[in-house]
C-alpha cells in the first residue's frame, strides 16, 4: 500500500526543486569520498580497491542512515513512519520527471523552436547537443526515456517491493555511483569499475522483468508488438550496457524507429550500433509515444509487483 501511495505521490508532484532530494546527498557523499580516495599516481590495483571501498562506504551509509531514520520515526508514531516511507519511496521514482522531460523536449520541437529543444534535451542526456537536428533530438529523447524506464521506475519499484525504502534508496545510490564514476576513461576505468559492475548486476533482473510488462504496455497502446519482440531478440545486446539495450530495442521496434548511431561526447565521436535498422528516423511525436510506453509500463509493473510480491519474495 505504501509503495502505491509513493507511486501516486511521484505522479502528482515528481521531484520539486524545493524538496531536498536524496540523490543530491548521494552525489555529495560520492564526490567527497572520491576526493579522499582517488590519486592518479596510484597503481591500477590500488585504484580498483579504493573504488570498491568507496562503493562499500556509500552502500553502508545510505542503507544504515535510511533504515535508522525510518526506525526513529516508527518510535515517534506509526503514521510518521508511514509518511516518511512514502516520501522516501517517491524520491526513488522518476515517472513524472521522465514524462515532464519528454514534454519539455516535445513542445519546442513540435513548434520549430530547435534551440529550446536542444537546451531541454541537454538536461537529460550526456551527449553534445549544440548541433543536433530534429531527428537527433528526437532520437536522444526516445533513447533516454526508454533506458530510464528501468533505471528510473521499474528497478526502484522492484527493490522497493523486496526491501522497502532502504533497499530502494540503496539501488538509487548504486545508480548514482554508476552515473558519476562508471566511465571508461583514464580517470574512472579502474576507480569506477566496481560502481559500474555493481550497477549492471543491480539492473540485470529488473531489466528482464520489465520486458514482458513493456510488451504488454505496447500491445495496450496498439504499437508494433511483433516488431518490438523481433528488435528485442535481435538487437537487445547491441547496446554497450547489458541492460539498457533491452528497453531501447523494445521501444525502437514498438515505435518503428531506428535508434543508435553517432553520438558526440566532449567533441569525441562515439559510434553506437543501430537498433532496429529497418525503422524510420525518430520524430517529435515518437517522444510522446515513448513517454506513454514508459508510463503504462510503470503502472503495469507496479500492479504485477503488488500482485506477485509474496511469490517473488519466496523465489528470491
Amino acid at each position: 500500500m505504501l509503495i502505491f501511495l509513493a507511486f501516486l505521490l511521484d505522479g502528482l508532484i515528481g521531484d520539486p526543486r524545493w524538496l531536498p532530494h536524496p540523490v543530491v546527498c548521494f552525489g555529495k557523499l560520492i564526490s567527497l569520498l572520491e576526493k579522499w580516495l582517488y590519486n592518479a599516481n596510484h597503481s591500477e590495483r590500488s585504484l580498483l580497491l579504493k573504488g570498491a571501498l568507496l562503493v562499500l562506504v556509500v552502500l553502508f551509509t545510505v542503507y544504515g542512515f535510511s533504515f535508522g531514520l525510518i526506525s526513529i520515526f516508527s518510535i515517534i508514531h506509526p503514521l510518521a513512519e508511514a509518511a516518511l516511507t512514502v516520501v522516501l519511496l517517491a524520491t526513488t521514482l522518476a515517472t513524472r520527471s521522465l514524462w515532464q522531460a519528454a514534454e519539455d523536449i516535445y513542445f519546442p520541437l513540435r513548434n520549430g523552436k530547435i534551440l529550446e529543444a536542444r537546451q531541454a534535451v541537454s538536461m537529460v542526456v550526456g551527449r553534445d547537443t549544440a548541433e543536433l537536428d530534429e531527428r537527433e533530438i528526437s532520437r536522444a529523447a526516445v533513447e533516454t526515456v526508454a533506458e530510464n524506464t528501468v533505471d528510473g521506475v521499474t528497478a526502484p519499484l522492484f527493490y522497493a517491493l523486496l526491501g522497502g525504502a532502504p533497499l530502494a534508496l540503496l539501488y538509487k545510490a548504486i545508480n548514482t555511483m554508476d552515473s558519476m564514476l562508471g566511465y571508461k576513461n583514464d580517470r574512472y576505468l579502474c576507480f569506477g569499475r566496481a560502481a559500474a559492475k555493481l550497477d549492471d548486476a543491480a539492473n540485470w533482473l529488473p531489466a528482464r522483468l520489465t520486458v514482458p510488462v513493456m510488451l504488454l504496455a505496447a500491445a495496450v497502446l496498439r504499437l508494433h508488438v511483433r516488431t518490438a519482440w523481433i528488435a528485442l531478440r535481435r538487437d537487445g545486446k547491441k547496446h554497450p550496457s547489458p541492460n539498457s539495450g533491452l528497453p531501447e530495442a523494445l521501444a525502437a521496434g514498438a515505435l518503428g524507429v531506428t535508434l543508435g548511431g553517432e553520438n558526440r561526447y566532449g567533441g569525441r565521436i562515439s559510434q553506437r550500433m543501430l537498433i532496429w535498422q529497418e525503422g524510420r528516423p525518430p520524430e517529435a511525436n515518437d517522444i510522446r509515444q515513448a513517454a506513454a510506453l514508459m508510463i503504462v509500463t510503470s503502472v503495469f509493473f507496479l500492479a504485477a509487483g503488488l500482485l506477485f510480491k509474496d511469490l517473488l519474495l519466496k523465489l528470491l
